[in-house]
């Protein structure tokens, strides 16, 4: 059953801005980013895909995003390829612009540099890294399970480190 409407617009504004920040960290693009933002919110809410017992609305549409983002910044990829291929390749520009609030970025810089080694170099390698999870297990031959485990008990971390400090 799909979510309705009003509760679709008051979660684009209650968590645009920061959902934003996460495509853009990952496409480095502004318009690109508010596609990703858009198109993982309208998946979510035209399919019901959220469940409330099972998380916090944040963590599930920042997760979505982040997927939406990593499938475009690949199509993008799949796209240059075939137009350098084809003896196309345009340059494309940067937006060097930040789009994450610094103070934010701190919190979470010492949220990252609180967890356990091996958990923080899976969230890195995976979220500012751009990696897939099988990426990861293949770059640091470790099983899937193993790293999906770790992944999981850094984002418990996080969020329960991330969260003391919010009002």
């Amino acid at each position: 059953m799909a979510l309705d409407e009003p509760a679709f617009d008051l979660a684009y504004r209650a968590h645009a801005a920061r959902l934003r920040a996460v495509a853009y960290d990952i496409l480095r693009d502004r318009d690109a980013a508010e596609d990703a933002v858009h198109g993982a919110l309208v998946r979510v809410w035209s399919t019901g895909a959220y469940h409330p017992e099972r998380g916090a609305l944040l963590a599930f549409l920042i997760a979505c995003v982040r997927r939406e983002a990593l499938d475009a910044l690949r199509s993008i990829k799949r796209r240059r390829l075939r137009e350098a291929r084809a003896g196309a390749d345009a340059p494309v520009a940067v937006d060097d612009i930040a789009a994450i609030d610094p103070i934010e970025a701190r919190r979470v810089r010492r949220a990252l540099d609180a967890l356990p080694e091996p958990q923080r170099d899976v969230i890195v390698r995976a979220y500012f890294g751009h990696r897939t999870l099988a990426e990861v297990a293949a770059d640091t031959s470790l099983p899937l399970g193993t790293v999906k485990s770790r992944l999981s008990a850094a984002l418990r971390s996080l969020h329960t480190s991330l969260s003391e400090g919010t009002p």
